[in-house]
């Protein structure tokens, strides 16, 4: 069942892919930190990160510091649907399109053995994967999925660290955004020249990020 695709402005610039980077690499910073490092006018920092914004890619926190004057922004990545209206609606949309699917193709529902909220991460994920050009073949029985890099054609050959960096966390933030026991296992860039290899996994307790999170603090 043919699915709605929408084209993610903010993924298709490097500049903008380095201040995802940024936010996802230092969650909390302030505009002058990001444009500082990615060496951009802040001006065009912010416009870049209205775009992202705008497309659910990352948040904006106004903080309290108790000083006159206009409370300073900070910048988070999404994830949580419901930080931000464009993810919110994303989630929203999938699930209702996978729900749909699985009435008229039940042979492709596995509510009863992956259960609700995992159906709901994986339509959410499939959906994203979608959207942004990188057309999934989802292995449901193995919980992996094959994608095609070809849409970053253009940022690849010079940048391919920063764009694989950005995909595996957004591949995170996605699963996190939506409640339920799916986690990423891993993932697998360019197996062959034109597929990448996502793994996934049902588990309890914290995600990868969690434990990548836990194991930097371990080591500081």
């Amino acid at each position: 069942m043919p699915r709605r695709v929408e084209d993610f402005r903010g993924l298709t610039r490097v500049s903008r892919l380095r201040i995802l980077h940024s936010v996802h690499r230092q969650p909390g910073r302030r505009l002058a930190e990001i444009a500082s490092e990615v060496n951009l006018h802040l001006n065009t920092t912010r416009e870049h990160l209205a775009v992202l914004e705008a497309e659910g890619l990352v948040h904006s926190l106004r903080l309290v510091t108790g000083v006159r004057g206009r409370p300073p922004v900070v910048f988070h990545p999404v994830t949580d649907a419901h930080e931000n209206d464009a993810a919110h609606g994303r989630a929203t949309a999938a699930a209702a399109r996978g729900n749909l699917l699985r009435r008229l193709e039940p042979e492709l529902d596995r509510s009863a053995e992956l259960g609700v909220e995992a159906m709901a991460q994986l339509d959410a994920l499939y959906e994203h994967l979608e959207d942004i050009g990188l057309e999934p073949q989802p292995d449901d029985s193995q919980l992996r999925i094959n994608v095609a890099p070809c849409r970053y054609a253009f940022a690849i050959t010079t940048e391919r660290a920063l764009v694989c960096s950005v995909h595996i966390q957004l591949l995170k933030h996605q699963l996190q955004q939506v409640p339920g026991p799916v986690r990423l296992r891993s993932v697998k860039p360019f197996v062959t020249p034109t597929r990448c290899e996502i793994a996934l996994e049902v588990r309890d307790g914290p995600s990868l990020a969690e434990r990548e999170a836990q194991g930097a603090a371990a080591t500081s």
